[in-house]
This record gives structure tokens, C-alpha cells and sequence, in this order.
């Protein structure tokens, strides 16, 4: 499935709880509402944007995934 804002590919996993395959989506099954693989949605393992008025992450290509603007130190 491609996300509508972004355009970039969501991925599917499958949860443990039910055996379905859903998308990720966030840390539960859209499903059953089981918990999904915690290692896949770490939130302390996230980067916040750099942009103090801006609440988006950094993507893995070093971007931010809502103002689009590069990770600066």
C-alpha cells in the first residue's frame, strides 16, 4: 500500500496475535488490536525534526517526514 500524503510504500507485517497480515500502521493490529513487533515501532529510537515549530521524524533517507526539510545537528 502507498501512503496518500507521502507516496512511500507501507509496509505489511504479521501480528502475532491473530495471524493477519496488516499494514504497519502503529504499534497495534488494526485487526485485533494486538501489540505488534515492539522492534518495529520504537519511539525512543526516533529522530525528531530539527525545525523547533515542526512535529515531524526523520525518515531513513535523513529527511523529515512532514516539512521535508534535511537533519541538521
Amino acid at each position: 500500500m502507498v501512503c496518500p500524503i507521502c507516496q512511500r510504500e507501507i509496509k505489511e507485517i504479521r501480528c502475532k496475535e491473530c495471524g493477519r497480515d496488516v499494514y504497519f500502521l502503529g504499534p497495534y493490529c488494526y485487526e485485533c488490536g494486538g501489540k505488534l513487533n515492539e522492534d518495529e515501532f520504537d519511539l525512543e529510537k526516533r529522530i525528531l525534526c530539527s525545525d523547533d515549530t515542526c512535529i515531524g521524524t526523520i525518515n531513513e533517507d535523513g529527511f523529515c517526514n512532514i516539512c521535508g526539510k534535511p537533519y541538521s545537528f
